[in-house]
């Protein structure tokens, strides 16, 4: 099976989600299906999350269940869930959620089946303690979603440009070039003076603030849901320092998640990329004839995270307790180990951690990188951060600031300025 995207937060995307009404309301009436009877799931994704051969699996045991999925892009998945909640119509039986915009749904308990009425609350011990409390209704009393996935930080970078330029190929030595945001900065410089023709150093900033975001104690909001994007200075560091990219000439101004990133994967023209283990599974579809020339190194600040997701259940289902028992299986831990192994996408169950198929696990497309010890030392290392009700929000208008930056319509100081207007209109 070849990997496919799993998209984070596109901090330069199009669209902003509008708020959704909170509340209870169904139309649908729950119902449990009666022995051997015939029902179709129908379970909401945003990109190929490589469920289709458990879905097999699951069938040979469950011959009555139908499984179809329906799959559109990032910002119209979750744009399309708020307005379905809202209406209380058109939602699947399951629908995943991504964690910058977990807290949106979660605020709504009453939109979702409280997991826990099928036993689904047992499985709280195999998790991440963050990870679970992210699929916790606000109070912490209904489990509204397992966990699929964590995105455990590391920095991919071509070996055969960073050849070109005269820097270190082999993933220690690089990982020792950038132990800071700041030297890895300095590195880009190096890069750059090499002149290696059709490249640059990074894809765009966007992503690099994120990841540096993610790794400060606080991000976007503190722990009693106000946004504090003007206030914490690792908020400001971080804007500083990915406009840093942009002012130096490093970045090939190719937006995350849009055509022309894609593509820019095929030319070579990047030559690193904050790489959250589901990354490894994109890199490898849109760069096919680069088997080989990507290796996977440490990223500067040690750890962090960015992306991963969550399976819940809309209130309109009218299977709730099969799907429920669907979302267990797919996320149980014989589940995210082999969904990780096809796809990149690391577990959220430490369990699996220091497992030997893990821990041994490598791609002959990233040179055998030590891809299971990679991430599992990132993601052992990785630090909880509190994530707000408009998270999504608040990174998309942070993003679009980035991009008017790097497109040359603003300076970082206008930029700023305007996020920051535009950051206290989210409500």
């Amino acid at each position: 099976m070849t990997p496919r995207i799993r998209l984070a937060v596109p901090l330069l995307a199009a669209a902003l989600l509008t708020a959704a009404c909170g509340g209870g309301g169904n139309t649908a009436t729950p119902t449990s299906a009666a022995p051997g009877e015939k029902i179709k799931l129908t379970i909401g994704l945003f990109g190929d999350f490589g469920f289709k051969p458990l879905y097999e699996e699951y069938k040979k045991t469950h011959p009555n269940i139908e499984i179809v999925e329906n799959v559109t892009q990032f910002n119209d998945h979750h744009s399309n869930l708020v307005k379905r909640l809202a209406t209380n119509a058109g939602a699947g039986d399951i629908e995943a959620v991504e964690v910058g915009y977990i807290s949106t749904f979660t605020a709504q308990p009453g939109k979702f089946a409280d997991l826990k009425q099928y036993g689904l609350d047992q499985r709280k011990a195999d998790y991440l303690d963050w990870k679970w409390q992210q699929g916790l209704s606000k109070d912490g009393t209904q489990v509204l979603g397992l966990g699929t996935d964590v995105g455990g930080l590391a920095m991919c970078y071509r070996k055969d440009l960073f050849d070109k330029a005269g820097l270190p190929t082999d993933r220690t030595e690089v990982a020792a070039l950038w132990p800071t945001w700041e030297q890895y900065i300095e590195t880009g410089k190096k890069f750059a003076a090499a002149n290696v023709a059709g490249a640059k150093f990074v894809d765009s900033p966007g992503e690099i603030f994120r990841a540096m975001v993610n790794q400060a104690p606080v991000g976007l909001y503190d722990a009693q849901d106000n946004i504090i994007v003007g206030t914490n200075p690792d908020v400001k560091k971080a804007w500083d320092l990915s406009n840093q990219l942009t002012q130096e000439g490093l970045t090939a101004k190719l937006a995350a998640f849009s055509p022309p990133w894609n593509t820019g994967f095929a030319k070579g023209s990047f030559a690193t990329i904050i790489c959250p283990a589901w990354m490894t599974g994109f890199i490898q579809e849109q760069a096919k004839d680069a088997s080989g020339k990507w290796d996977i190194a440490t990223v500067p600040g040690g750890s962090g995270n960015s992306g991963g997701s969550h399976l819940m259940v809309p209130k309109q289902s009218k299977h709730p307790k099969e799907a429920a028992e669907l979302i267990n299986f797919l996320t149980s831990k014989e589940n995210q180990a082999k969904v990780f192994k096809e796809e990149g996408t690391f577990p959220s169950i430490p369990a699996l951690y220091d497992d030997p198929s893990i821990q041994n696990f490598t791609k002959p497309f990233f040179g055998d990188a030590p891809i299971g010890k990679i991430y599992s030392e990132a993601a052992k290392a990785l630090k909880p951060q509190h994530l707000g009700p408009k998270e999504g929000d608040v990174r998309v208008a942070i993003g679009n600031g980035l991009g008017r930056v790097e497109q040359g319509k603003q300076t970082p100081d206008e930029a700023w300025a305007q996020v920051l207007e535009d950051v206290k209109k989210i409500k």
